[in-house]
């Protein structure tokens, strides 16, 4: 799947003279964490998300440094956070420098943006002009509607087989530890295993093998003093 595939795209956005308080009211009344500023022309310009509004004077929230850092901190970061803190207008706390992607952009590497940069939503830009929003919830909706797995329409050797060469390749498991029996897509798991977390695992593992519709655990992990 890529952005154009789930963004959304009645985006609401502002334009760089609108008011601060404006924006906060914005964000409250449509339960949405940040708007992106565009001009006239529908260029994007920045974004103003909770974060750039989470230091205001009028909120009594600007930042205090203590004396001694105040003197370690240079003229112009002060300055720069006045500025942010005291602004009236959109253009002076607004966040310019925009992580964006294209309507192509798969939703792995919208995943990757979001989690690299810290950030909860992306613009989708087309020609750079706001096309779309690509949250962090949009990806949690593709994943929730995404279609099940269909089961394979395999013979209980072949989805055992598949089950046992899944174990195999994992660099976690001891498969020469482990018995698979596969009865009409219920995988029976059998044997010992070093740790409550390789026993997940091996489960997690049968559980996405194509064919299994059910899996039983009789997994036993082993004492940490055992010479087995």
């Amino acid at each position: 799947m890529k952005a154009a595939d789930v963004m959304v795209t009645n985006v609401i956005s502002v334009t760089p003279d609108v008011l601060v308080q404006d924006v906060a009211y914005i964000l409250l009344s449509n339960q949405i964490s940040a708007v992106p500023v565009v001009d006239d022309g529908g260029q994007l310009l920045g974004i103003v998300s909770e974060a750039d509004l989470m230091r205001r004077a009028e909120a009594g929230t600007g930042r205090r440094r203590p004396w001694w850092l105040a003197m370690l901190t240079g003229r112009d970061i002060r300055a720069v956070d006045y500025v942010k803190e005291h602004s009236r207008k959109v253009t002076d706390v607004m966040t310019r420098n925009v992580v964006t992607a294209m309507p192509e952009t798969s939703l792995q590497d919208i995943a990757a943006l979001l989690e690299e940069n810290g950030i909860k939503r992306v613009p989708i830009v087309k020609d750079g002009k706001i096309v779309g929003i690509v949250s962090r919830a949009n990806l949690l909706q593709a994943l929730a509607t995404a279609p099940k797995p269909h089961d394979a329409d395999v013979d209980n050797s072949a989805i055992r087989e598949s089950l046992m060469a899944r174990l195999r390749a994992a660099p976690w498991a001891h498969p020469a530890l482990i018995n698979v029996i596969v009865q009409e897509g219920t995988a029976e798991l059998w044997g010992i295993v070093d740790s409550q977390a390789e026993k997940k695992a091996v489960r997690v593992a049968a559980e996405v093998t194509p064919g299994v519709r059910t899996v039983n655990d009789h997994l036993l992990i082993r004492p940490t003093d055992s010479a087995i």
